[in-house]
């Protein structure tokens, strides 16, 4: 089952949450973030990436910077720039991409589930990014930020929030840059919070869909608290971290795609040859070419784009893991042919999400960057939940999911 709890979310007045809300932490660097909240003393970015308030080149994981966080972070609420809400409550937050919106539950999500397995996961987590985000937690005693969950959709959730949606929202603006409506509601209801917790109460788990490292952060430093609390109860705070919680059926991965350096050596031509043995290959032309289906990948190289089909025999299609289309790329295009063999660390190797399009890869390939580029079709939400039901883990970079949660619509303190 999975537990949650109502919270006193720490938000922004409706007049300030334009200038205040932000990307996440992890989807720009140091130089983007001080640009984008450059003249913006109000820009969570002095929070989530305090580094902007120091010299350019300083290091983000310098205790100085952790400390500044904490400063920022305190002087917003003597400010009335986040202010807490007097209640515990729960909150709808959606978002509008392309004409289409998905409506999330903001809910407190239990640190005992996630150390039991029962918040599954589908990606591994690297201890330094892990150990980044649980300084920042510590220091701020506060999930600054929310992680981004899938749940299998359930019908009377469903009418509760179309029931709460029909009123006027708290929050309701179009983001700069791209363009992507986010709405907030908030949930007092004593009556609706009480069953919105009691069918959650009814759902065997939840998955992490964005945010692996904050979510591992966020349960590792609440398990440290109550380690360390010998008059720990189970009824504190620190025993919940903050989530997003969207059904399954409201969800679309999109692509997440590769580009490469070199041709381990090969010509063009030796290259393109070697795909034959795993692949039919197809010459597209100069026109920018879409994978149409599972196992059908685009490959573009020196100004020309190829379907690749996967041969029947190459994959495993009753291996969850195996089927994938990132594993049969990984296997039989970067690791036999382009002898990249460890997708984290080779350097030959970069990652594009989706949302850039594939005019992206084009870009890349043409300026001499990079010289070849794969796009795949994307995973699926069924593919994702398998997965994680069957305790398997994803190749690093398979799914990319687009919107990202806007950060500082709502704050959980751990106290």
């Amino acid at each position: 089952m999975a537990v949650i709890k109502p919270f006193k979310g720490i938000r922004p007045p409706r007049e300030l949450v334009e200038e205040l809300a932000s990307r996440p932490y992890d989807v720009l660097n140091s130089e983007e973030a001080r640009a984008e909240a450059a003249g913006n003393p109000k820009s969570l970015y002095r929070i989530i990436k305090p580094e902007i308030d120091f010299a350019p080149g300083t290091d983000e994981h310098e205790e100085k910077v952790y400390e500044k966080a904490l400063e920022n972070f305190n002087a917003f609420k003597a400010n009335g720039w986040l202010v807490q809400d007097e209640q515990e409550q729960y909150y709808v937050y959606a978002q509008t991409m392309n004409g289409k919106t998905q409506y999330g539950l903001v809910v407190c999500a239990s640190v005992e589930d996630y150390m039991q397995g029962n918040i599954k996961k589908h990606e591994l987590t690297r201890k330094d990014k892990e150990e980044d985000r649980m300084k920042h937690v510590r220091i701020n005693n506060a999930n600054i930020e929310p992680v981004f969950f899938a749940y299998p959709h359930h019908d009377e959730l469903d009418a509760i929030v179309r029931s709460v949606i029909q009123g006027e929202p708290e929050y309701d603006f179009v983001a700069p840059g791209d363009g992507f409506g986010h709405h907030f509601w908030v949930i007092s209801d004593a009556n609706m919070i009480s069953r919105i917790t009691e069918l959650f109460a009814t759902i065997p788990s939840l998955y992490i869909a964005d945010g692996h490292h904050r979510s591992a952060a966020a349960a590792l430093v609440g398990d440290e608290k109550r380690r360390l609390n010998p008059h720990h109860t189970g009824d504190e705070e620190y025993n919940y971290f903050m989530a997003v919680c969207f059904p399954d059926n409201q969800l679309n991965i999109i692509d997440y795609n590769r580009v490469v350096k070199d041709l381990n050596g090969l010509s063009d031509e030796a290259f393109l040859t070697a795909l034959e043995k795993s692949f039919e290959v197809k010459a597209m032309g100069a026109d920018t070419y879409k994978p149409n289906k599972l196992h059908n990948f685009a490959l573009y190289l020196s100004g020309e784009w190829y379907s690749l089909t996967a041969k029947e025999g190459t994959y495993n299609d009753s291996d969850p893991i195996g089927v994938l289309d990132v594993t049969i790329s990984s296997n039989l295009i970067l690791d036999d042919i382009l002898g990249i063999k460890d997708l984290r660390t080779d350097k030959r190797i970069d990652f594009v999400g989706g949302i850039r399009g594939l005019g992206e890869l084009k870009r890349r390939v043409d300026s001499g960057e990079m010289k070849v580029a794969l796009a795949l079709y994307p995973v699926s939400m069924k593919q994702l939940i398998d997965i994680a039901d069957t305790g398997n883990i994803m190749p690093p970079k398979t799914t990319w999911f687009e919107p990202k949660l806007r950060s500082g619509l709502v704050i959980h303190e751990l106290v």
